[in-house]
């Protein structure tokens, strides 16, 4: 994994991203988030399940939003050995409120508010917003990274069907 700087950009301006990178066949950290009821929630959890894992900035921006409800739509066609996850910086009350708004029952969103271990862990953490990088994350039955995607710009969407092609052959 390596420890040098990397940037993504928001509008144009290069934000550090802290934690060290992750590529396909690094074995996926686990982590502990906040789910929407405030139960822990770790990536062993969903063991023996095909994971798309998805960080993004806000649920409450327009591109996040647009992202999520597409990534729920797609995962709900594949199946239940996939299992979607995004994880951000917002509140578990926020997340509940938006998936409530959005009809969104196929991505379980996650909050890494209290420490950032998630983020760090995963290289996805902007330094000095407290925000997360948008990045997709596909994580295979025995937890091993097959599919990687930080999108550079935090405004753009990530490559749907790079993402989805890499769970379709794991399923």
């Amino acid at each position: 994994m390596s420890m040098q700087a990397r940037t993504v950009t928001m509008r144009g301006k290069p934000l550090k991203l802290m934690g060290a990178e992750l590529k396909a066949g690094d074995r996926a950290p686990d982590y502990e988030a906040i789910g929407n009821d405030l139960a822990a929630v770790r990536l062993a959890s969903f063991g023996g399940k095909v994971c798309v894992v998805l960080t993004v900035p806000s649920l409450d921006t327009r591109v996040c939003d647009m992202e999520i409800r597409k990534f729920n739509e797609e995962i709900a066609k594949l199946g239940g050995d996939a299992v979607g996850l995004t994880v951000s910086m917002d509140l578990p009350f926020a997340q509940k409120r938006w998936c409530g708004a959005a009809g969104v029952q196929r991505v379980i969103t996650v909050s890494d508010h209290r420490d950032a271990s998630f983020g760090k862990a995963y290289g996805v953490l902007l330094e000095g917003l407290r925000l997360l990088a948008r990045a997709v994350f596909v994580v295979d039955r025995d937890g091993i990274i097959r599919y990687v995607e930080v999108v550079r710009e935090l405004g753009d969407q990530p490559d749907y069907e790079a993402a989805l092609e890499a769970v379709r052959k794991l399923l």
